[in-house]
């Protein structure tokens, strides 16, 4: 591995020269993690080859990494001991940029082979980890066919994702684009998500989010959950999502907590200007999410939703129930918003309808379909 080192302006520059491997870039973030002054990473273009990579700080200066070429992960699952190909942990002031690609290589993961005998097959590896980072810039990246989900954020404060791109199949199980969770101030901005799970999922503890300039599709839109299965969960405050396109998409907006188990929160949500093309259910609050058989659908859930508004959402939805608002009986939802709402559907089973159960949304301008005009069936239509 050949490394040039740099020192400009009180800057270290650190440009790995090899075309082949990086695995000298554990060291190399040491290194800057070890400098007193602003250090920048270059990886310049080409196709390089990493097995696992964590820089743990806190560092001494701000940091940049610039991936200009593509770095790419082990395909077999079973080369991974732990849930995380590429991790940054607990660093302030920290840049990743360059135009480059992180390619995990995820198909045989995606079709659960070779997990025979891995103990991680359950929980296999994310490509990129964000971990409890203050002042973060993620710009002009791409993460394409992580085995699990693209980028996880996980206790950060004031991180940017800005020009990001996620790139896998629509059959990639499990691989959400961005997932969010216990962080506060984080940013998601004009940016491109095609995954096989949500494009953005928001988790407990999550709050001042914005997520704006958003294109999703395939995936499952944009959602804030599930909530309340585990013991503990801190509330989801003060989130924003604006601007956004989903298209072909099963869902567009959605909100997902679990009947039964656990009490918590989700408060201040508000979707404004979002187009909604071929989407199974476009606007959705589910407290009756159930997957893996893991409850029993006659319960209530005990996540209290409330201050939530749906502004300006409109174009088709590939099934007639376009809206639907399923809160619990025991604690229903409050202050729902419903404002300009103009989505269609076309098919033999009729036009687009609006559900509603335990909620008296207030209701504003244009509603097509009338809001909360169809009655919920004995078995509402299940949701990805």
């Amino acid at each position: 591995m050949a490394i040039q080192f740099n020192f400009v302006s009180s800057m270290l520059i650190l440009v790995l020269l090899s075309i082949s491997s990086v695995e000298a870039i554990v060291g190399c973030l040491e290194r800057a993690c070890a400098s007193t002054s602003l250090s920048k990473i270059v990886i310049p273009k080409g196709i390089y080859f990493l097995s696992t990579a964590t820089l743990d700080g806190p560092c001494k200066a701000p940091i940049e990494l610039q991936v200009q070429g593509t770095v790419k992960a082990p395909a077999d699952p079973g080369a991974f001991k732990e849930p995380k190909w590429i991790a940054f942990n607990r660093i302030e002031n920290f840049k990743l940029s360059g135009g480059g690609v992180f390619d995990g290589q995820g198909t045989t993961a995606y079709k659960r082979e070779g997990c025979k005998g891995h103990d991680y097959c359950g929980s296999l590896p994310i490509n990129l980890r964000f971990d409890f980072l203050t002042n973060a810039m993620i710009q002009h990246i791409t993460t394409k066919d992580s085995k699990q989900f693209q980028a996880n954020v996980l206790g950060c404060k004031n991180i940017t994702f800005e020009h990001f791109t996620v790139s896998a199949p629509e059959e990639s199980p499990n691989t959400d684009g961005i997932h969010i969770g216990r962080s506060d101030r984080v940013n998601v901005l004009n940016s491109e998500i095609k995954t096989g799970d949500d494009c953005v999922s928001i988790g407990d503890g999550s709050k001042n989010l914005v997520i704006n300039g958003v294109t999703c599709g395939p995936g499952h839109g944009i959602s804030i959950g599930s909530l309340g299965l585990f013991k503990n969960e801190e509330p989801v405050d003060r989130v924003t999502v604006k601007n956004c396109t989903m298209t072909n998409t099963s869902n567009g907006v959605r909100i997902k907590t679990w009947p039964g188990a656990e009490p918590g929160t989700c408060s201040n949500i508000h979707f404004e200007g979002i187009i909604v093309t071929n989407v199974s259910s476009p606007i959705i609050i589910d407290q009756k999410y159930c997957t893996w058989n893991k409850c029993k659908i006659n319960e209530e859930s005990k996540v209290k939703l409330s201050n939530i508004s749906f502004k300006n959402i409109h174009d088709t939805s590939a099934r007639p129930e376009a809206v639907k608002i399923i809160c619990s009986a025991t604690l229903p939802c409050e202050n729902v918003e419903l404002a300009d709402i103009e989505i269609t559907h076309s098919g033999p089973t009729g036009p687009a309808v609006s559900q509603c159960s335990n909620v008296k949304p207030k209701v504003s301008g244009k509603q097509n379909p009338a809001a909360c005009s169809a009655p919920i069936p004995a078995k509402p239509t299940p949701t990805a």
